[in-house]
């Protein structure tokens, strides 16, 4: 899956709401610096892991960076690369009130997708041997959807869908709320058009037998035990798409996806992602 840019509308957004909290009327400190004084520096990465972010850190400058004096970057690596401990990520030159001014919020917005893309990687190594493919959800940091999202697709997993408009997932509360879960499959069939996600969220072999006779296409198997989940491949016999959901780790992903489901579902790439360790670094 080809990780898709958000719009630049998006990014700029975001960049600027990042200025706003950590720069707000200026930057008291940079403003000491010689006004038309030049640096030099570099990002680097301390740790392993994959790049993500290079859209976000270009914003940054440029938003900071005046017209007549913008910041020159250039790139060592490309999102999705594998990177290695004590690797040169980028170049930086332009005015230094500009490059220290933007620095943090640069330096936030690449360590967060990094690291977003870096703990995707490690999930999706683990199963890269099965048909299972690694899904996102809307468990993202708030403001950063769009941009994890990315991240998830550079760290080799694929993305469910962006939030509640783009798709339908019926779950318990749902169902509890309709007269039956066929009556609300079929009227989810025919209130979206075609090839629009409609999933159906089961906790019970029976409602899984329910789903598939009611004619699901799509079907979340949650918090299923290894047997009930091999018990839900052989009962569907192909007849629906099976997404594993619920107590998905680094020790459980490979066993989950040998059960033979079609998706594993895994909120903790995105909201329990650490940081991936780099630093600005500046010549003297």
């Amino acid at each position: 899956m080809t990780a898709q840019l958000p719009r630049q509308k998006h990014i700029r957004r975001l960049v600027k709401q990042c200025l706003r909290e950590d720069v707000g009327d200026g930057d008291l400190t940079a403003a000491l610096t010689p006004k038309k004084k030049v640096i030099t520096g570099r990002i680097i990465t301390r740790e392993e892991g994959v790049m993500c972010g290079s859209a976000w850190v270009e914003a940054v400058f440029d938003q900071v960076a005046s017209r007549q004096h913008p910041v020159d970057i250039h790139w060592h690596a490309e999102d999705g690369q594998a990177l290695t401990a004590r690797q040169t990520i980028c170049e930086i030159k332009g005015r230094a009130r500009t490059v220290l001014t933007a620095e943090r919020s640069a330096l936030n917005l690449l360590q967060t997708l990094s690291g977003t893309a870096t703990r995707t990687r490690a999930y999706a190594e683990l199963i890269a041997h099965t048909k299972a493919r690694l899904l996102d959800t809307r468990k993202t940091l708030p403001g950063l959807r769009l941009a994890q999202k990315y991240a998830v697709v550079c760290g080799g997993g694929h993305n469910h869908r962006i939030g509640l408009y783009d798709g339908i997932i019926i779950k318990e509360n749902h169902i509890r709320s309709a007269d039956s879960l066929e009556t609300l499959v079929k009227k989810a069939q025919a209130s979206v058009n075609e090839g629009t996600l409609v999933e159906l969220e089961v906790e019970t072999l029976d409602e899984l037998r329910r789903g598939l006779a009611a004619g699901t296409k799509r079907i979340m198997l949650d918090d299923f035990s290894l047997a009930d989940l091999k018990a839900a491949v052989e009962i569907n016999q192909g007849q629906a798409k099976l997404e594993a959901s619920g107590g998905v780790s680094l020790e459980t992903i490979k066993a989950i996806a040998e059960t033979g489901v079609d998706y594993i579902s895994c909120g903790s790439i995105t909201k329990h992602m650490t940081a991936l360790d780099l630093s600005m670094q500046f010549d003297h």
